[in-house]
């Protein structure tokens, strides 16, 4: 799992591009933001220790959240794969595995467990993953592994 530390910074980082940059432009720079930036660093690390140590029910509350007004979009949320080798898409991998689809691509399980689709293959070829009734591999073994509760 990524450090809380690195999570953090993803999580800020974040927010300053999507939302706090686009409001300092709006506000011509306005002193609020300012303390907008600070109220976020501060969330950010409670978000953070929630996704990271939190119970279930918390982690998925606060990692659902976050991707919701992250990446707000009409579609479901479908991240390149890359995005899974983030300290926020590792996080996210697993506390709540993909939180839009029950099942992913093999390229998709490979990124989400930090290994290539051919491995993820070969774990599916041996029974250490199930494939998924409609292709790929479930979302929630891939969650499951993770975590260590597979093996």
């Amino acid at each position: 799992m990524p450090s809380k530390t690195a999570l953090v910074e993803q999580i800020v980082r974040l927010l300053d591009i999507r939302l706090l940059d686009p409001l300092e432009v709006l506000l011509e720079g306005d002193d609020a933001v300012d303390a907008l930036r600070r109220l976020l660093r501060l969330r950010a690390g409670q978000w953070a220790d929630q996704m990271h140590d939190g119970d279930d029910i918390a982690a998925a509350s606060a990692a659902i959240r976050l991707i919701a007004m992250l990446y707000p979009d009409d579609r479901a949320f479908d991240p390149p794969v890359d995005w899974w080798r983030t300290p926020l898409g590792g996080v996210v991998a697993r506390r709540v595995g993909h939180p839009a689809a029950e099942s992913v691509s093999y390229a998709t399980a490979g990124a989400m467990l930090g290994i290539t689709r051919q491995g993820v293959h070969d774990l599916v070829r041996r029974g250490r993953l199930p494939r998924h009734p409609d292709g790929g591999v479930p979302s929630a073994a891939i969650r499951d592994r993770l975590r260590g509760s597979a093996s």
